[in-house]
């Protein structure tokens, strides 16, 4: 496999006059190749790969490729920087801000783990993992919106009834479940990590029930409610026809062969995993890091990528668990990627319990009131510019001057891009 070369768009030719002057200032060392990033794997193979399967490829898969290819490329425009101490200029173009998109996660993630350090209460923490078996994740597939949602109202359904049971803890929860719907291989495996705190509100609201010390909720019990709620759920979405099926599947628009399929997962035990709990408070955050605003596959994982094959590491579970590497064809590595697109909107991370949002603030005052702790502080600056906000998130600095260290990059020419940016939304990191 030869090493790796990655190709970079050319800046428009509105840019290409910046583009020289700041290239003129770079020095070697920016001449050195830029680590393998999935853009390059999609501006090089995605052109190929969208003709290939022109007949088959949806709309939102289509753009999540485009918004990934024209990330911080001329395309989307950006801005001239010069260092007001050395003089070094950079060009910095505009993020796609799509939320598949692995260079666009970083702001997105750091802002919405700041935003829920005010949620946080002094108590255990547990993570708890929630996972359909095959198939299951096989309708899911097809049917992406009606099949995720059921995970998210079964998953709920099962922790706040298992939890309002005085045999388990006799309490209602708040919490936050994360859809994630690959593996390490980007096999489509859909599951849901739920952060719970450990314990809650009585059923009359007068008070604090703490969980037993290092046991959150029967994990068989859990289990097996989960497995009944959501194929309920799935029936009558059956019933109600909102469920389409194509290929493989198409026999399973008849109620039998709907049926028949079903059966084997009804005498399965379903995977529902508890981990073991945090520390405290101060570890969730950096534990929630690791799960929020993630995408299939993170560009550090890429290892190398000829033109036609990709090769990334993964880790193996079953083992140890160990580090791996596996190649896969471009076009069966972007078929792979290409499983996760979410559905136009769709919302993969949910709050529940007292901590929903309609009544979040007052219920964690009364949690909090319970517990006989303060509300922190808010951080948040009115007016607060975007790299302001990122340095003090990340701690990283976004103004400093990568050559002399000393002097800060300031704005001095505003570059148009040949395409409209897209606005912060569902779909869209801020």
């Amino acid at each position: 496999m030869r090493d790796h070369q990655p190709l970079r768009p050319p800046p428009s030719t509105t840019g290409l006059a910046h583009f020289a002057r700041a290239t003129a200032r770079t020095r070697l060392t920016a001449l050195m190749p830029a680590p393998l990033e999935l853009a390059d794997i999609l501006r090089r193979h995605g052109p190929s790969y969208r003709q290939l399967h022109a007949d088959s490829l949806g709309r939102e898969p289509q753009r999540v490729m485009r918004a990934i290819e024209q990330c911080r490329t001329a395309a989307l425009g950006g801005h001239v920087e010069q260092c007001d101490s050395c003089g070094h200029q950079r060009i910095a173009y505009n993020s796609c801000r799509n939320r598949h998109c692995p260079k666009c996660q970083s702001l997105a993630r750091a802002q919405w783990l700041d935003d829920r350090q005010a949620d946080l209460l002094p108590v255990p923490y547990f993570h708890v993992v929630f996972t359909v078996p095959e198939p299951i994740a096989a309708i899911a597939f097809q049917n992406k919106r009606v099949v995720y949602d059921i995970l998210f109202q079964a998953t709920a359904d099962t922790l706040r009834t298992v939890a309002a049971d005085s045999r388990h803890l006799g309490a209602t929860l708040g919490f936050i479940a994360i859809l994630h719907t690959w593996g390490q291989t980007l096999v489509h495996h859909p599951h849901l990590h739920c952060v719970v705190p450990g314990g809650g509100l009585s059923l009359d609201g007068k008070r604090w029930v703490a969980c037993r010390p290092g046991f959150f909720l029967p994990v068989r019990v859990l289990s097996r409610l989960f497995r009944r709620l959501f194929l309920e759920q799935l029936r009558r979405a059956f019933d109600a026809r909102v469920l389409r099926f194509h290929g493989q599947l198409e026999p399973l628009h008849d109620a039998r062969a709907f049926a028949a399929w079903l059966a084997p997962t009804a005498r399965s035990e379903w995977v529902v995993y508890a981990k073991p709990p945090f520390g405290g408070a101060e570890h969730v955050l950096d534990y929630l890091g690791h799960y929020t605003h993630r995408v299939a596959i993170s560009n550090n994982r890429l290892l190398a990528f000829d033109g036609h094959t990709v090769q990334f590491r993964w880790k193996d579970y079953r083992h140890e668990p160990r580090q791996r590497t596996m190649t896969l064809t471009a076009d069966e590595f972007i078929s792979r990627f290409l499983l996760h697109v979410l559905p136009d909107g769709f919302k993969r991370i949910r709050s529940y319990g007292w901590l929903a949002n309609c009544h979040r603030a007052d219920k964690l005052a009364t949690c909090r009131q319970l517990l006989g702790v303060e509300a922190p502080a808010a951080k948040a600056e009115p007016g607060e510019d975007y790299r302001d906000r990122y340095q003090r998130l990340t701690g990283r600095s976004l103004r400093d001057c990568p050559v002399c260290g000393k002097g800060h990059m300031l704005r001095i020419e505003d570059i148009p891009g040949s395409l409209p940016r897209a606005p912060p939304g569902p779909d869209n990191a801020p």
